[in-house]
């Protein structure tokens, strides 16, 4: 709701972002969704402040009322967009715009008064926002300087599509409809974002529920039914510019993260399965004489084994990196990497983008390394959500991709989150002292108080 001064956790620049104070509180969306247990997924709340006593612990629960929800990339009702010339003045980030992608519910938390404890502030039902939208199956939630900005991977019947992206409002949190105006041949969706003042959007591919939610489907991929593409639009007229093909080849074009310094129009996106070879790959988009354009920037190589493999590979003898999300420190010089199949998160230098360099890396996990947590603690499935602190020091991560894929690729997987200390000049190192193991219940997206590296979007450089 409108304040009368600015929010402390609203930053003008990239630069008082990093400076401002070390989160204390996680927020980590946990969910029972195919483990067999009959409860409600939740909202933990998890101590991350070194000093305190509940370190490394979660302090609360907040269980939603509804069973299968299926909770994933849940954001802020408002960012530091809100310094944007054509922005709402004086939004509080106080709200957490949370969407089940399996329920097509949408629930607004609100972390006042006591952001240890926060309360479920207002459900928006699946039936509201798919009559005044066409969407369902909510995925990731952006805080635009406008409203709130949601992807959907379904359309009406919340089978196949299109997908697309709606709006809510900042104030009431109503669905206020889709965002596309001029949609072109757009049909799959994912994820989104943006360079603010240059007025462009970039979206990528997953694919329809019918291929996602029972699991990864070989029939859906040997249709040619996950994405390949990037999509670039004029962010003002709400218009499909044109599209970035990646090559048929390469499959599920995911999580889409620009360089935070406005002036540096370009990002990141990653690709999960290579067709031919099972590679992973990332590739920066960028302009160049008056168009975008999408370069293979990292290739990461599948690993022959001869262990015990899940279903999907055990004919393959096989294991691919299965790159499921990346993320970019706050001063644009590391770029983080998981690799969900292998069982790393990796960090590459990108001071010059076109070339990133490997920094450092742990493993922990995965179905080719399976490495224990280094305090000893067994760590089924492998680095899947990263989350980056403000000052670029700390890496959180989860291991849950999607239920019906967690229970393919890793079969009993059970629900952490660890903790990554940061060198400034590069390198990693797993922290032993930090450890959060969430039983049957599994984790996926991680939100740190005052905001991370992929929640804010910045006008001013």
């Amino acid at each position: 709701m409108a304040r009368l001064t600015p929010d402390p956790t609203l930053y003008p620049t990239v630069r008082d972002a990093i400076k401002s104070p070390p989160e204390d509180v996680a927020y980590v969306a946990a969910l029972y969704v195919g483990t067999g247990v009959e409860e409600p997924d939740f909202l933990a709340v998890v101590d991350v402040d070194p000093n305190s006593a509940t370190y490394g612990k979660i302090v609360y629960k907040l269980p939603m009322p509804d069973i299968g929800d299926e909770l994933h990339h849940f954001g802020w009702n408002a960012c530091s967009s809100a310094y944007c010339p054509n922005a709402r003045p004086f939004l509080e980030r106080r709200y957490l715009i949370v969407p089940g992608l399996r329920s097509s519910r949408i629930y607004i938390v609100d972390t006042k008064p006591d952001k240890r404890k926060p309360s479920i502030h207002k459900i928006i039902e699946p039936k509201v926002a798919v009559e005044k939208t066409g969407y369902t199956k909510y995925h990731t939630v952006h805080c635009g300087p406008d409203a709130i900005y949601i992807s959907a991977l379904g359309g009406p019947d919340g089978r196949g599509g299109p997908g697309g992206v709606l709006l809510l409002d900042h104030n009431t949190f109503e669905p206020l409809g889709r965002w596309e105006v001029h949609r072109g041949p757009q049909f799959y969706a994912y994820d989104f974002w943006w360079n603010l003042p240059s007025g462009v959007m970039i979206s990528s591919e997953w694919t329809t529920p019918e291929c996602f939610e029972n699991g990864f489907s070989p029939e859906c991929l040997a249709a040619g039914k996950y994405g390949h593409k990037l999509h670039v639009w004029d962010l003002g007229r709400r218009r499909h510019l044109y599209s970035i093909d990646l090559g048929e080849e390469h499959r599920m074009v995911l999580e889409v993260r620009p360089l935070h310094d406005p002036t540096k129009l370009m990002g990141f996106v990653n690709v999960v399965l290579n067709t031919k070879d099972l590679s992973s790959s990332i590739w920066l988009w960028f302009p160049e004489d008056g168009r975008w354009h999408a370069e293979k920037v990292i290739e990461i190589e599948a690993q022959p084994s001869e262990g015990p493999l899940p279903p999907p590979l055990k004919d393959l003898k096989t294991v691919p990196p299965l790159v499921t999300d990346i993320d970019v420190s706050l001063d644009d010089r590391f770029l983080y990497v998981s690799l969900w199949g292998l069982g790393e998160l990796r960090q590459y230098d990108i001071t010059n983008p076109h070339q990133p360099r490997l920094a450092g890396r742990v493993k922990i996990g995965g179905i080719f390394h399976r490495e224990p947590h280094p305090s000893g603690a067994e760590a089924t499935g492998a680095p899947q959500m990263i989350s980056v602190s403000r000052d670029g020091r700390r890496v959180y991560i989860t291991n849950s991709l999607y239920s019906s894929w967690d229970n393919q690729f890793y079969p009993g997987l059970r629900g952490w989150m660890a903790k990554i200390n940061v060198n400034p000049e590069g390198g990693l190192e797993l922290d032993k002292s930090f450890f959060v193991d969430f039983g049957q219940a599994r984790t996926h997206q991680v939100r740190l108080w005052g905001g991370d590296a992929s929640t804010d979007s910045f006008c001013f450089p």
